[in-house]
Order: C-alpha cells, then structure tokens, then sequence
C-alpha cells in the first residue's frame, strides 16, 4: 500500500505551480494548520490507505468537515476523475462547508469544489472533485449507479445523528464495498459512540478492514452554567438570557438553540420588543433566525459578519448543532429540548413531539461556544437535569414511516427487507405495516387483454 501513497503524491505534486504562494494562501494554509486535526493528518491517510472502513472521532470544530475531504485530495484520491463525496444530514451543512471549502482551495465554487442538495446542483462533471451532498441525494444516486462509481472515497459525516438516509447509506455501502472493495468508506461521528460502527464494518475477530481514529482537543475551552432551578418557560428564559449576555458580557456573538419555528418567532419578537429599552452604552442587536424552513439564502445570511458595534443573536433550531460554523459565536444558550418527528405503527400516524436532548446534543450545542474561541454555554436547566438525559439520539430508522425507504431498498433490489444489514434494526411492526401499505402498490394483478 505504500507505493499506491507514493504515487498519489506524485500525481499531486505533479500539478503543483512553482510561483511563490500568496500573503491569503499562506494565512489560510496557518489558519488550517492551528486546527486539532492537522497533527493527525498523516496518521488519517495511512489509515485510509490500509482500511477500506476508517471512523474518525473528534469533537465540534476539530477541523473534520472541512480538512479531511482537503487531506484526501491533496493526496490524489481524486486523481483520474473520481470524486471525493462528503454527506450532510442538511442543506445547509452541505452548502455553506462547500463554500468555505472553495475558498480554502482557492477555487470558484462549482469548479474543483462544489455541493448538491435537492432542486440545485453547484458543481460540475468533469471538474469537480470534492463533492458535499446530503445523505438523501447520494442515496438516490445509488437508484440510478448502484456502485457509486465514480467515487474513490465517501465521507459520511455527523454519523452520529444516525438519520434514515445515514443508515440507509451504511448499509448499502457495506454491500458496495464488497464489490467495489477499492472504495474507501469514512464515517465521522462526533461523540464516542464510534464501537458501535466499528462493530458493524468488522466481520469477525480476524478482519483488518476497519480502523478507529481519534482527533484528541477542542479549539478552545467553553465554561458551563447551568440554571439552579428549572424556568417555566423556556422560551422567556432565552430571551432573559441574551438580554443579560448583551449587558453583562464581552463581544461575541449568540447563538441560541430552540425546538422549532414557532419558538423562535416568539423568542425573536421578544426580544425585537425590548430593544427600546437597550442602553447606549450596550452593543447593537442584529437577530436572525435559522430553521429548514428558510431558504437557502435565507440560512446563509446567519453566516455574514455583522457590522462593527452589532452583535448577531441566531435562534436556531438544531441545524445549527453539527457541521455548520457560524464564525464569532461565543455564547451558545441551550433550551435542552428538540423536536423529532414519531411514528405510530398500529394507527400508521406519523407526529411531532418535544423531547430532552440527548447528552451527546448538549455537548454538540457547547461546543458550537468553542470554535473559534474560548465561550459559554447557558443551559437553560438544571445539572442534575444533564446527568438523567440520555446517551445518545435514537436513531430515526426506529421511529419513522420506513415506506418509502423500504420502496427504495426494493428499487436497488433488496427484496428480503428483514434481513438487509441495518445498523439498528427498525421495529418489526414498523417493517410489516410499510410492506403491508406497499403490496397493493407493487403487486398489481395481472389483466387479460
């Protein structure tokens, strides 16, 4: 395998231009370096080159997202046209890393760097080698190539949301491998439940072909305050809170996490209420809102700088948890709650209800406070509240309407559903009611003309 790293080297360095870097390439090449990640850099291309499964863990702003994918093709992974693909579980992970990305390499977005999500394509055939995508759309992919092959290596990001598409994906790359065993497979998590992906990749005691690689170090520390007893509105708690940062507190912007859309027009008209009321002496207040409801350009704009003296305040729902960096956040107030979508398998109804955060989301929201710089993390409950939450999110395979997903697997021609390699096994109920709603749609009678 040595030699195979040689030569992608070669054919890198091959392409290099000889002119002396640029005052911008040589700051941002120092600004990529500074991340925890790039002490593990070579570390990570060995273990791609000699695992044909590797899962990498580190926490929020380690660098993962955008650095990897960079390593990958530094190193000629997209040498003879292939593609290296990186999954979002959001839209707007996959767009806005895709930009930044573009402005590391130093490439026009669409060209070398691009990203595709549902109704737009930014990239190009023939140019594009680092490819950001949700999980959807690479698995709707998969209908149409079953091989996926023009990718050499598939980047599974924030795996530990374990979304159905994730899954969904898992699954149907464990089966590729097994024909394509040339493509390479990284699963990204950010918490430590990573034992439990390597168990699924690794046959039996005896199998090499996948690997754990851990990224030690957040960027930068985030303090901790908890409430000393619970609010009874949550909601009226942020807004206390972002009022009492403003007043209290040093430059950096907020970024407050509620369950959904409703909440945050609340939150956010509160607070555009007070404003009157903000001494002169206080920082200016930009609010924005961020929720898949927006558009694209609309999610974007949390992203801009604000103008000097302006503090941004985002309320976001839990789209703003992983992947996405919202340069200049430094405090993060953290409601502990999240909306997830349930299904009922006996009435076949499908709803939306609040529940606690898991712990690995709590910690996900901290750390959005250390990314670029040291932070705080207001939770909005108590610490004896933190320590009765549970480990991890579960899985939406065990809690989702599984027709359509169970309609695709059959489109790729796994027709023995119950015995297709899930990562977590979904309900049997939930199984049978999805073929028991499929069968009229696909088992037509035959007519006699």
């Amino acid at each position: 395998m040595q030699s195979n790293t040689l030569d992608r080297v070669t054919e890198t360095d091959a392409g290099v231009l000889s002119s002396a870097p640029s005052s911008a390439a040589i700051s941002v090449q120092s600004a990529r370096e500074r991340l925890p990640i790039f002490k593990h850099r070579e570390k990570l291309l060995h273990s791609v080159e000699s695992h044909g499964v590797v899962i990498v863990v580190g926490q929020t702003g380690c660098g993962k997202t955008t650095q990897l994918p960079q390593y990958l093709y530094e190193s000629g992974w997209a040498a003879d046209g292939n593609i290296i693909a990186c999954t979002q579980p959001r839209r707007v992970a996959a767009t806005s890393v895709a930009n930044r990305v573009a402005a590391e390499v130093g490439s026009v977005l669409g060209d070398e760097v691009g990203y595709t999500i549902r109704f737009e394509d930014v990239s190009d055939k023939s140019r594009t080698r680092i490819l950001y995508l949700t999980d959807g759309i690479l698995f709707r992919e998969a209908l149409l190539d079953p091989l996926l092959s023009r990718y050499s290596v598939i980047m599974i990001d924030e795996a530990h949301e374990r979304t159905v598409y994730t899954d969904l994906l898992l699954g149907i790359l464990k089966k590729i491998r097994r024909k394509r065993p040339s493509l390479r497979l990284i699963v990204s998590s950010a918490t430590l439940d990573a034992t439990a992906f390597l168990s699924y990749f690794t046959h039996d005691d005896s199998d090499n072909d996948a690997t754990i690689v851990s990224l030690e170090g957040r960027m930068y520390p985030v303090e901790i305050a908890h409430l000393q007893e619970p609010a009874p509105s949550y909601v009226r708690k942020a807004v206390e809170t972002v009022w009492h940062i403003n007043l209290q507190q040093g430059p950096g912007d907020i970024l407050v996490f509620l369950t959904g859309r409703e909440e945050i027009d609340q939150c956010l008209e509160e607070l555009a209420e007070m404003l009157p009321t903000l001494p002169r002496t206080a920082s200016r207040l930009k609010f924005l809102a961020l929720h898949a409801g927006l558009s694209i350009e609309e999610q974007l704009s949390a992203f801009e700088p604000a103008e000097r003296g302006t503090r941004k305040v985002i309320v976001s729902t839990n789209i703003a948890e992983a992947s996405i960096t919202i340069e200049g956040i430094k405090f993060v107030v953290d409601c502990g709650f999240v909306k997830i979508r349930t299904y009922n398998p006996s009435s076949g109804l499908s709803s939306l209800v609040t529940v606690p955060v898991s712990r690995a989301s709590a910690i996900q929201r901290a750390g959005r406070a250390g990314r670029t710089s040291s932070g705080i993390c207001y939770r909005l409950y108590p610490a004896s509240a933190f320590d009765q939450l549970g480990l991890s999110t579960q899985p939406e395979i065990t809690r989702t309407d599984l027709t359509t997903p169970i309609l695709q697997l059959k489109s790729l021609g796994i027709d023995d559903i119950m015995k297709f390699e899930w990562v977590t096994a979904p309900p049997a109920q939930s199984v049978i009611r999805s073929l028991e709603t499929l069968v009229p749609l696909i088992w037509w009678p035959k007519t006699e003309d």
